[in-house]
């Protein structure tokens, strides 16, 4: 079958006139209209939003932008993932959850968040899921997420050593940033790092379907580390496991928003072959 013969049914969320043809050729549903230049401009337009309006998403867009995530490639198209969404009171008692577990952490000794988070472990409130999220950032890596570090905490006008100001804006995560609305994704342990290939490709979806609404996201690994909150407020099978949460909602005119990371080269990525390495 050839790709302009092979279609198939669209899928239609509840109140919203968006369709998802999986099959058809793009040019076929955009026809002249669409330049292969523009999304290249829109996916690099994306950035992380920081700062929220508390205005609600409605519920028909929130189905919209999860069924644009579905429309990305799967390991045998198990899409090994779920999703929580949480919103109204159980988004807020689970905030109020995590800031007053943030607390115990800045009542710790040590070092920046990661030596406040080791010394808590040392003591009580140990973290229930995701151990990697509190591991200092291997050597191959640790120069990119200080760049952005630094970059993000000059933008925001915080002196590396004011302490309270970086926890404050590291509390923000638990707030989610005053967003109305926090995914939490769970990915089935069965398949490890597969099911993980396959719920990154689901979130990059998801996200630029949001930009494409006007919604900003921000993807969230600091919520990772204490699964059993969002157990309590969701049921979810044992075979899955938190694997990040995903800020959504309509983004403010805070400074914060303004800031644009560093996007790296492709060179920078790219492998050399050995017969190239070696001359």
């Amino acid at each position: 079958m050839s790709r302009q013969d092979s279609k198939s049914t669209p899928y239609y969320p509840k109140s919203s006139k968006t369709t998802y043809e999986i099959s058809a050729p793009f040019s076929e549903i955009m026809g002249e209209q669409f330049d292969a230049g523009q999304f290249g401009t829109f996916a690099a337009s994306r950035r992380s939003t920081r700062d929220f309006l508390p205005t609600p998403v409605p519920d028909e867009v929130i189905e919209e932008i999860i069924a644009a995530g579905l429309t990305s490639p799967s390991w045998s198209n198990t899409r090994p993932f779920v999703v929580a969404v949480a919103k109204g009171e159980v988004r807020d008692r689970l905030s109020a959850e995590f800031l007053s577990r943030f607390e115990l952490v800045k009542s710790g000794q040590g070092e920046g968040i990661i030596g406040k988070i080791k010394a808590l472990i040392r003591r009580k409130g140990l973290p229930t899921s995701n151990w990697l999220v509190i591991k200092k950032y291997h050597k191959d890596l640790l120069p990119r997420s200080r760049r952005i570090g630094k970059e993000l905490f000059t933008h925001m006008g915080i002196d590396r050593g004011d302490k309270d100001a970086r926890d404050d804006f590291w509390a923000r995560n638990y707030e989610f940033f005053g967003a109305p609305v926090e995914l939490f994704l769970f990915t089935h342990k069965s398949l490890g790092k597969f099911a993980a290939s396959d719920a990154g490709l689901f979130m990059q979806n998801l996200m630029l379907s949001a930009h494409s609404n006007g919604l900003g996201t921000c993807a969230q690994g600091s919520v990772a580390v204490w699964e059993d909150a969002v157990r309590k407020e969701f049921v979810i099978s044992r075979n899955y496991s938190l694997l990040c949460g995903i800020c959504v909602g309509f983004p403010s005119d805070s400074d914060v928003n303004k800031f644009e990371a560093n996007r790296i080269s492709p060179s920078e990525i790219i492998l050399p072959e050995k017969s190239m390495a070696n001359r």
